[in-house]
């Protein structure tokens, strides 16, 4: 594992760069454990222990007794499995920190949709279905959710845990999100002939009727955020963008070429929402309207 790495975007500490968070203490919890710091079982399973939770309290304890026990203002974040652990653990953070402390959460291209592939199957459900059994992740579920659920191993989706979560959360996520559209919507399994990979590599290779089930996609996820639309302390900013994560790359956070929705940048929404200058719920319209967005293309 590197031992050192790129404080960028929401981690810089330049206030071009990152004007509202500049100044702050910043720390970077490296992941490790592949279930988003919420598995726990006492027995190896194929040699290997799966201990996330174990692993995401004893960095927290670290932090809390360097400092972090006095914080005045603090916010988890985290992009992709960051951005789902920090859906599963934005509660817990809340209530480790003093109560006096003004706590949020921001989580990052980490709305997995619980959505069927283009062959109609249930793809991404299986494999966290079987993430969930093998590193024994329902008991740290949030059990307002799991108990909500037929199968507890739903609560693994963001979608939802989100009605759950009592915290202040920020959701950041392109609606195009390619990871997703990689593993969730068009993975290998779904497409064994391989129609998507022209589209997958560059969205301006895609046929209409291609572009027809991605803007499916994109109306699913925002579907699933309908409910949250409405909260009082969320935040939200779902753009067009074909990308992945977007808070810690420099271009898409605050740059000359960032990403706008109503002119404003991701971090300027962010900061809008924490400090509550502004209410921000900004949902991009369908793509390709939005000609800011730093499109990934794969080569």
């Amino acid at each position: 594992m590197n031992k050192t790495g790129e404080f960028s975007g929401i981690l810089s500490n330049k206030p071009w760069e990152n004007p509202d968070f500049y100044n702050w203490n910043r720390v970077k919890l490296m992941y490790c454990d592949g279930a988003s710091f919420a598995g726990d079982v006492e027995e190896k399973v194929s040699g290997l222990y799966f201990r996330g939770q174990r692993i995401w309290h004893a960095m927290i304890d670290d932090l809390l007794a360097k400092g972090m026990d006095k914080a005045e203002k603090a916010l988890l974040s985290g992009c992709s499995a960051g951005g789902l652990a920090t859906y599963l653990h934005c509660d817990n953070f809340r209530e480790l920190l003093p109560n006096t402390a003004t706590v949020k959460c921001h989580a990052d291209a980490g709305f997995f949709l619980d959505a069927k592939d283009i062959a109609g199957m249930y793809f991404i459900r299986s494999i966290y279905k079987s993430t969930v059994t093998l590193q024994g992740v329902e008991k740290n579920l949030p059990k307002a959710c799991t108990s909500s659920q037929p199968d507890p191993a739903q609560c693994f989706f963001p979608q939802y845990v989100l009605p759950y979560i009592q915290t202040p959360i920020f959701v950041l996520n392109a609606a195009y999100d390619t990871w997703q559209v990689h593993n969730i919507l068009a993975p290998g399994s779904a497409d064994p002939h391989g129609h998507w990979h022209y589209c997958k590599q560059n969205p301006v290779n895609c046929t209409s009727s291609q572009l027809d089930i991605l803007q499916g996609y994109r109306t699913e996820m925002l579907n699933a955020l309908e409910t949250f639309k409405h909260s009082e302390t969320g935040g939200m900013f779902i753009n067009s963008c074909f990308c992945h994560c977007q808070s810690e790359d420099q271009d898409n956070w605050f740059a000359p070429n960032s990403p706008k929705m109503n002119n404003k940048t991701i971090a300027q929404a962010v900061g809008d929402w924490y400090f509550e200058r502004y209410t921000v719920k900004e949902v991009d319209c369908p793509y390709p309207c939005d000609q800011t967005c730093n499109n990934l293309v794969f080569t």
